[in-house]
């Protein structure tokens, strides 16, 4: 018998489609917002999809913000605050993947007194646009911590898969796998729900049928099988926002800031790990997985997720992503304490257990 409940977020409008980004505009007029901040990072910033965007918005974009950095330090979102102010900004548009999408969270977290509305414009499938949470990074300590609030969450997100063209391989598919890390957890947690166990299915049968020929292929055939990359990582995190994430994604949250690691590759690296502990666990709540993958047991599915990763040519092991092998039990503690706290897994686990994870790992 289902019982719980399952609570909507404040997301209003998901625009798809190649070249939908003209719609910008009209999504900006149809809120009366008049002062737009373009939040995005270096590479797009010089970029000539951002034409795109402030083409698109007009005279209601009031500035351009380039300084977005990975992993989310407080200086960059300090900055963004100062720039908010400066033109007293009533919008923010993240564009690009999941760095300025919490960026513009955390920043509009921190200016409590301003009703800012954020559009998102991802360019990756890390989709943290759907989620109304941020992760930010303390540069002194190197530890992520985050940040929750209804109201950072986008009101509208605009998926043009014409604008992932330029987006480099690696972090195409190293998103992806987020993705797909979203979708796995998301069904094998304790707080599943049939709404996100179904949505988890689709996300991971949409990957495995799309992601390489999103790749590999050209024209309208590539936008196709983009767009089609795009749903899944809507349909990877919408359900799990009820559900909660677990232990890949623990891993991924000290990984990354620790040694600088993007969170899509630690996803590469933790998950098929993740899935085998979890497998002894709780294989009863793996069926939305394994039908994902098409295959018949909780253990296949991990091993069919390896194959998937490995098949991309991204990092798969810790000492991949340059992490030493003295450091990579150091965050077994923290990351223990975090899977605990969210008590998303059936028993407490033990920084022993999660050493042990890591070594593998490594």
């Amino acid at each position: 018998m289902t019982t719980g409940e399952f609570n909507l977020t404040r997301l209003e409008r998901v625009i798809s489609g190649p070249g939908c980004i003209s719609q910008l505009g009209n999504e900006l007029q149809r809120r009366n917002l008049q002062r737009a901040i373009i939040v995005t990072g270096k590479s797009l910033g010089e970029s000539p999809l951002l034409d795109q965007l402030t083409t698109s918005a007009g005279t209601r974009c009031a500035s351009v913000f380039r300084g977005i950095r990975q992993h989310v330090p407080w200086s960059a979102v300090t900055e963004l605050q100062a720039e908010i102010q400066r033109v007293n900004a009533d919008c923010l548009i993240s564009f690009g993947g999941g760095s300025p999408i919490d960026s513009a969270k955390v920043a509009i977290f921190k200016e409590v007194d301003r009703d800012l509305v954020h559009i998102a414009v991802p360019t990756t499938l890390s989709a943290g646009e759907y989620t109304p949470v941020a992760g930010v990074t303390d540069e002194a300590t190197k530890v992520k911590s985050g940040v929750s609030d209804p109201r950072i969450l986008p009101r509208a997100v605009i998926n043009d898969p014409a604008l992932t063209l330029a987006t480099p391989d690696w972090l195409w598919a190293s998103t992806a796998m987020r993705a797909l890390d979203h979708a796995v957890e998301a069904a094998y947690s304790i707080r599943h729900h049939p709404l996100s166990d179904t949505l988890a299915t689709k996300a991971i049968s949409l990957l495995v049928s799309n992601l390489k020929a999103s790749m590999e292929t050209t024209g309208t055939k590539q936008l196709e099988h983009r767009a089609d990359c795009q749903m899944a990582a809507w349909f990877s995190i919408y359900g799990a926002m009820n559900t909660r994430f677990g232990l890949s994604h623990a891993l991924g949250h000290q990984i990354g800031p620790r040694w600088n690691v993007p969170h899509g590759v630690t996803s590469c690296i933790t998950l098929p790990h993740a899935m085998r502990f979890m497998a002894g666990i709780a294989r009863e709540r793996f069926t939305p997985i394994t039908d994902g993958f098409g295959v018949r047991s909780a253990g296949e599915s991990a091993t069919r997720a390896a194959e998937f990763i490995a098949g991309f040519g991204v990092p798969t092991r810790l000492r991949d992503a340059g992490v030493p092998q003295n450091e990579a039990t150091s965050i077994a503690e923290t990351v223990a304490h975090e899977v605990n706290k969210s008590q998303v897994i059936d028993r407490p686990v033990t920084t022993l257990e999660i050493a042990t994870i890591l070594k593998a790992a490594w």
